[in-house]
């Protein structure tokens, strides 16, 4: 019974750690959010613990035993494992990676879990508090300090002079928008001018009041601004 019991609070304790760093994730709107880290680090706490079971079950055989034990081998393989979960919550896009932090937190919930398992329930608490004060605090006092380079491309479809490009580019350095490169291309059938800008803007660039501005332009009929390769 206290054996069992003892499980139940490492089983519990790994939970609330995993599931307080799940909650910053799941508030962001990461699918590997609140129950996926609950379930990290419950499992790795569970198998950090079967591993100091067997350990200690079988310490006994003599070495002309045919069983050979290693505390080790089942954290090692578990932390191995996690790669494969890490990588499922990573999302690469044409400019960007997401997830990385996501993934990395999987990772992080496994080690409180096995640190758990393992009886570091100190070193499990601390980490779990300085990761924490990095997920939330940090986020919120160094974010608007970084300012990041967006690659997109700008498409306009205008049944309007090709001399239109001059206005549009004008609102762009207006912005402070870098133009990198332009295609132009024409409909003669549809006579609809199509202008296609590959820009590297900042990430705080406000695309809403641009897009108006280009829309108040005569004869403007579609607007895209998508997702652009980083070169």
């Amino acid at each position: 019974m206290e054996d069992f019991l003892d499980l139940f609070l490492k089983l519990l304790l790994a939970a609330t750690l995993g599931g307080a760093i799940g909650y910053e994730r799941e508030r962001h709107g990461q699918a590997a959010g609140f129950r996926t880290n609950i379930i990290v680090a419950t499992a790795a706490c569970l198998l950090m613990d079967l591993s100091l079971y067997l350990t200690s079950q079988y310490h006994g055989f003599s070495s002309a035993a045919v069983i050979r034990l290693d505390p080790s081998r089942i954290p090692s393989y578990t932390v191995a494992g996690m790669g494969f979960l890490g990588a499922g919550a990573i999302i690469k896009g044409k400019g960007k990676v997401k997830g990385l932090t996501t993934a990395a937190g999987l990772w992080l919930v496994n080690a409180i879990g096995l640190a758990v398992g393992m009886g570091a329930y100190g070193a499990a608490v601390i980490t779990t508090s300085i990761s924490l004060v990095f997920l939330y605090v940090f986020r919120r006092l160094l974010r608007p300090s970084f300012v990041h380079d967006i690659y997109s491309i700008l498409t306009v479809s205008c049944r309007c002079p090709s001399e239109r490009l001059d206005e549009i580019t004008e609102i762009l350095k207006r912005y402070r928008a870098e133009i990198q490169a332009v295609n132009f291309y024409y409909d003669l059938a549809q006579r609809r001018h199509t202008i296609k800008i590959r820009l590297r803007t900042t990430d705080d660039i406000p695309q809403k009041k641009i897009i108006d501005e280009i829309l108040l332009l005569e004869n403007v009929e579609s607007i895209s601004w998508e997702e652009a390769p980083v070169p």
